[in-house]
């Protein structure tokens, strides 16, 4: 049995709803999303997967999903990105968003 990590795309392909923060680090509304990404992966448990995928080093997946700008948020289920918005959100807002793919 592996103990690898699974990678960005096995996780993103899965049933389980995953919540991704597309950033950089010098963006200064990305680091207002840190506490707030913090405080909505503790509400919602293990109901979805919560990422950090940072576009300066992997500008590979942040291309192929077409993110033009950061921060952007993605919920992706089974493969495909089901929503998206872009600017800093807060939790609730987050989880409001998240609650139809759950």
């Amino acid at each position: 049995m592996s103990t690898a990590n699974p990678s960005f795309n096995e996780l993103i392909n899965g049933d389980k709803p995953v919540v991704v923060d597309f950033f950089a680090e010098s963006c200064g509304p990305c680091k207002a999303m840190k506490p707030v990404l913090n405080d909505f992966k503790q509400a919602i448990g293990d109901k979805a997967v919560v990422l950090k995928i940072d576009e300066d080093r992997n500008p590979a997946t942040a291309q192929a999903h077409s993110m033009q700008g950061v921060p952007t948020l993605a919920i992706f289920k089974n493969g495909r990105i089901v929503w998206r918005a872009a600017g800093v959100m807060s939790a609730a807002q987050l989880q409001r968003a998240l609650d139809p793919f759950l």
